[in-house]
């Protein structure tokens, strides 16, 4: 999976997105599958840790593809990532924000109705396009925007579950769980957008970019996993439930994330976002046939407004995917005159 370096064209951008979308569908089937069919549950955090580290291995081979020759790859190493303690602080934000955002969204889950969830988390998507225009200096058109809070109504259908009735009582704060899902949509937003900025901004190899954050987040998954499960992982083991399957989806997870970095790059985050929504569909229609699940009339015209929303985001448009540098250039030129 070579990027290229320069006039990066649509079509190569068009297969990155339809290979992001395909690994994230298969994903999430053998994601449920895994959890479905496997007796010993694995831990989540250790195969989210495992998913970094594989990541980062990939990074540091595609960086040794991309450079040639064994003295440039050390090169590149020395001076972009062991030399530079700085760029590590600035790709570690993204891991960090991630860390709050995941925390965030559980502490909303247990303080919100489910339906609820479903509905406000949802707002990250228009949340990643309002800080892709304060950050990067874009502009989206009305239809644009129309489209974005379509996908936004579209994923929330497709998602959808009745909430079923239950004599277990639990105690909710939906103060708390409000805030907590603020915080998290803005986190959701601030991060992938940063990511972006911090991609486009200089000429350093994607792949250097990678190790970077990845580096992060070895460390923050590793923390987070032995706080969440740290005394079951000492007593089974860190790979306890670990099966092929599991490998299998930690696999695919670890590609996925790649492609992701890849679309960042040379598409944007709103694509991303509609890119992963086709994939939540494509995974719901796997499932029907994989596991027997019903489709409901919610799903049907969530999938509805996902598809017109994704043809009315792609119509001719301006170039938003990469950032613009202001009107200081035509200011110039007005001065001049």
């Amino acid at each position: 999976m070579a990027a290229p370096r320069e006039n990066v064209s649509l079509l190569f951008k068009l297969y990155c997105l339809t290979v992001m979308t395909l690994v994230a569908a298969a994903y999430t089937i053998a994601l449920r599958y895994t959890r479905t069919t496997e007796k010993e549950l694995y831990f989540s955090t250790t195969a989210v840790c495992i998913t970094e580290v594989i990541k980062l291995l990939l990074s540091v081979g595609l960086l040794a593809k991309e450079t040639g020759s064994l003295g440039r790859f050390k090169t590149s190493l020395s001076e972009n990532v062991l030399g530079s303690p700085k760029e590590l602080m600035k790709l570690s934000v993204p891991s960090l924000v991630y860390a709050v955002q995941n925390n965030m969204a559980f502490l909303a889950l247990s303080n919100l109705d489910a339906a609820v969830y479903q509905v406000t988390y949802q707002l990250k998507i228009p949340c990643t396009a309002l800080c892709t225009v304060l950050m990067l200096n874009r502009t989206l058109s009305k239809l644009q925007w129309i489209s974005v809070f379509m996908l936004c109504g579209g994923v929330t259908l497709v998602q959808w579950k009745p909430a079923q009735a239950t004599k277990v009582v639990v105690e909710q704060n939906p103060l708390l769980g409000f805030g907590a899902i603020a915080i998290a949509v803005l986190c959701s937003g601030f991060a992938g957008v940063y990511f972006e900025k911090v991609l486009k901004s200089s000429d350093t190899s994607l792949w250097v970019r990678n190790i970077q954050m990845y580096l992060s987040g070895i460390v923050v998954t590793l923390v987070g996993a032995y706080l969440s499960d740290g005394a079951e992982i000492k007593e089974k083991g860190f790979f306890y439930g670990y099966t092929y399957y599991v490998w299998f989806v930690i696999f695919l997870a670890s590609v996925g994330g790649l492609y992701t970095s890849v679309v960042v790059k040379y598409t944007d985050n709103i694509m991303k976002g509609f890119s992963a929504a086709a994939a939540i569909v494509l995974s719901t229609i796997a499932s029907v046939m994989l596991f027997g699940l019903q489709i409901t009339l919610t799903f049907a015209l969530g999938t509805l407004l996902v598809c017109v929303s994704i043809y009315l985001y792609g119509l001719p448009r301006q170039d938003t995917t990469s950032i613009q540098q202001g009107e200081t250039a035509s200011k110039e030129r007005i001065i001049g005159v």
